[in-house]
């Protein structure tokens, strides 16, 4: 195993996390041992995080005891990968879908590192007790996607913070073309941060581009 960034770690061009749990799966990915450690398989096509490392990223705020809130969290997939990489850390999971939680929910009760949060991300006042955050990653598929990052970034994100967002263009605007789309996100949120990074995603998933942002003073 090569080591990438903290915590992911590659070999014959596939991408893995060093597995919190040994021996235990979470959507079916392939667990390989090596020198008496197991890994876990990091899918980019059902993982953005992956998607965007796949496709080059370089900037990787993820480390032991990070502090993160992750929003739209889904049932799991790349919380249960930063999981494993952030294993001293605490992330606070948002998910608005009852029916999905659950998932989240049965996750966080094998790996403590994991706060599942019923709510929604358009809302931030709902969740206040998850205080001041080292890094906010968001993946929702909403029009006003950069509206909800900026506004959790302001209750919640530590100067000089980190912010990882997966723009999906249709989500926004179905008609424009998507790098109008993302070149109106950017602008948007280039008040409140500094544009770090932008990945191409589109091959992985399309219709995205991953951003990277640092939380102006």
């Amino acid at each position: 195993m090569n080591e990438l960034f903290f915590g992911i770690y590659k070999k014959d061009n596939f991408i893995y996390t060093l597995n919190f749990l040994p021996g235990e799966q979470v959507y079916g990915e392939r667990l390989v041992k090596e020198n008496g450690k197991e890994y876990r398989s990091f899918d980019p096509y059902r993982s953005k995080l992956c998607a965007s490392i796949k496709k080059g990223l370089k900037t990787w705020p993820f480390k032991e005891n990070s502090k993160i809130l992750y929003l739209g969290a889904s049932t799991g997939t790349t919380v249960s990968h930063i999981s494993d990489i952030c294993t001293k850390g605490e992330i606070f999971a948002v998910e608005i879908s009852p029916h999905v939680i659950d998932k989240l929910v049965n996750l966080a009760e094998k790996r403590e590192n994991i706060i599942p949060i019923l709510g929604d991300a358009r809302k931030p006042q709902d969740y206040l007790d998850v205080g001041k955050v080292d890094i906010i990653y968001e993946d929702v598929s909403q029009p006003n996607q950069s509206e909800i990052l900026i506004r959790n970034a302001i209750e919640f994100l530590k100067k000089n913070g980190i912010a990882m967002i997966a723009v999906k263009s249709q989500s926004i605007d179905v008609i424009k073309d998507p790098e109008e789309v993302y070149k109106k996100v950017i602008g948007e949120l280039k008040e409140y941060f500094e544009v770090i990074e932008k990945v191409n995603i589109d091959s992985y998933d399309k219709g995205h581009v991953f951003l990277v942002l640092k939380k102006k003073n």
